[in-house]
């Protein structure tokens, strides 16, 4: 089977107002001492960073001055899919992108012990058409398009955002990237379907290593923005073109300084030799879209590959030939309607074999009626050698043997005389 009944065919959940963790746990005394040691209030603003190829989740707080600093990191049990944005509903992506969660996306009421919708699909995916829905971060260690938490690491996540809630922060930003950004990783992706994507992200990514405060996010022209003020009266829209905007001229300048740093180390990645080789990615709407179909053919019940079809960057399709269904209710039903109808088929398959071997003999014995009797015809025996010396004995007539004879017994008289 697939998977058993309790594992997740997506993270289907229901956010609610009321999200108090089912066991009022405090954080550890260990993070309290070292938050009062980096000099921030246990109620202040967080921020979340997940990388998918480390399989981190960072909670980052603010400080006294301002500023964030990373206070706790947790490995994440389980993300789904590959690296790579998330396309489409079933693609079991796990998304990449700013997100924003608010109060009402916590649910203490969790099927995986806690969880929070992490704001799938935002701004940006919905101007690009994509789709997806109640995509988490959860405990019970299970994902199929989430990440996925242990539920001790989930409760320590909740009651952060619970306290920074509590301090008067109405939405905290979560960003999700394939890797961390360094030049190092940019320059192993470089030849990557998804490199312009992750470059985008990069903007937002740099700005809050430069300044370590979340960054502003909009989206125009389909594509993220960071940190722009527009005029007064202008706005951004997802899907039209950007308005005019600025920056701050101290991030600017700090921006710039950081990139002629970091293509300087790009530069220097793409001519080492011992540089890791690149992780498989997503490669495009083409590839979600089949993973998607997998999933919804999964859902009904289908008996299907156990694993969801894999495509390769020269557009082969590598499908595992084991077989089978989700082990649920739906499962079940299906499986034991194809048995019904395999025993229809087989049922009727017989009859028709039956019938036509009856047709076939009722033509055999029809055939054998109208066939005419064949008339036994005994031919004249031919005469054979002996029986014409016999024939000729009979008439008095010397055979050929008899003439030989008589011819000898002439020669030896005429020998005697």
């Amino acid at each position: 089977m697939l998977a058993a009944s309790s594992a997740l065919v997506g993270c289907n959940e229901q956010s609610i107002k009321d999200f108090a963790p089912k066991d009022g746990r405090s954080l550890p005394a260990s993070i309290l001492k070292k938050m009062s040691a980096m000099g921030m209030k246990r109620d202040a603003p967080i921020v979340a960073r997940i990388f998918k190829e480390e399989g981190k989740l960072e909670i980052w707080k603010q400080k006294s001055n301002g500023r964030y600093a990373m206070v706790a990191d947790y490995n994440i049990c389980k993300w789904s899919g590959q690296l790579g944005p998330k396309y489409t509903e079933g693609d079991r992506q796990a998304p990449e992108g700013f997100y924003t969660v608010r109060p009402w996306q916590m649910n203490p009421n969790s099927n995986y012990y806690l969880s929070f919708n992490i704001g799938y699909p935002n701004a940006y995916d919905r101007a690009n058409g994509r789709t997806g829905s109640n995509l988490m971060v959860h405990g019970a260690c299970s994902s199929s398009g989430c990440y996925s938490m242990t539920d001790e690491q989930i409760s320590q996540i909740y009651a952060f955002a619970r306290d920074a809630f509590k301090g008067g922060q109405t939405e905290f930003q979560i960003q999700a990237f394939p890797f961390r950004m360094t030049a190092e990783n940019m320059a192993r992706y470089r030849n990557d379907p998804n490199y312009k994507f992750w470059q985008m992200l990069k903007e937002g990514y740099d700005q809050f290593e430069i300044a370590k405060v979340p960054p502003k996010v909009d989206v125009c022209e389909k594509r993220y923005v960071f940190n722009r003020t527009t005029e007064p009266g202008a706005t951004f829209s997802p899907a039209s073109a950007c308005p005019s905007s600025t920056a701050s001229p101290e991030l600017e300048a700090a921006y710039q300084s950081y990139r002629s740093t970091y293509d300087a180390a790009f530069a220097a990645a793409l001519e080492k030799s011992d540089i890791a080789a690149p992780k498989a990615s997503i490669l495009g709407p083409q590839e979600a879209k089949m993973v998607a179909d997998w999933t919804h053919r999964r859902a009904r019940g289908e008996r299907i590959p156990i694993q969801p079809p894999d495509m390769k960057a020269d557009g082969t399709i590598v499908v595992t030939s084991r077989m089978g269904r989700i082990d649920s209710e739906v499962g079940r039903k299906m499986a034991a309607k194809d048995a019904a109808e395999a025993e229809k088929k087989r049922i009727a398959e017989e009859k028709a074999a039956a019938l036509a071997a009856e047709k076939a003999a009722k033509a055999a014995e029809k055939a054998a009626k109208e066939q005419p009797a064949a008339v036994a015809v005994v031919p004249e025996a031919a005469p054979t050698d002996a029986g014409a010396t016999d024939t000729a004995a009979a008439e008095g007539q010397p055979a050929e043997d008899s003439t030989g004879m008589l011819s000898s017994l002439r020669k030896r008289i005429t020998n005697i005389f």
